[in-house]
């Protein structure tokens, strides 16, 4: 493993969680193969810097009008959007719709941002 962390500063996987959803249909499980990597990725950072990158793009977003402004908020709504569509199947019907208004609103923004 390429990481510069050590060995034992990892964080463990969650217990008693399986990885991948049962009985999923065929892109399901495509969705969760392809996401795995990344996951497990990210899961070997520290806990506090994908939030910590999610707020400076958040910010950049918002501070910066025009394109770059919007390009910023897309990668927060791209990011999010990721997130809820792994996490989906254990979601309730609030935990979704809340998800989806704020990728809706990111994006709206995103837009009122471009025409800046």
């Amino acid at each position: 493993m390429s990481t510069n962390r050590p060995a034992g500063r990892r964080r463990p996987p969650a217990p008693g969680q399986a990885r991948y959803t049962p009985g999923a249909s065929r892109a399901r499980q495509s969705v969760e193969r392809r996401s795995a990597a990344p996951l497990f990725f990210l899961r070997q950072l520290p806990a506090w810097l994908m939030p910590l990158v999610l707020v400076v793009l958040l910010i950049a977003g918002l501070a910066v009008h025009g394109i770059a402004g919007a390009l910023a908020l897309c990668g927060v709504a791209i990011v999010l959007g990721w997130l809820a569509l792994v996490s989906w199947p254990r979601l309730s019907s609030a935990g979704r719709l809340g998800r989806l208004t704020v990728i809706a609103l990111v994006l709206v923004v995103a837009v009122v941002q471009a025409t800046k």
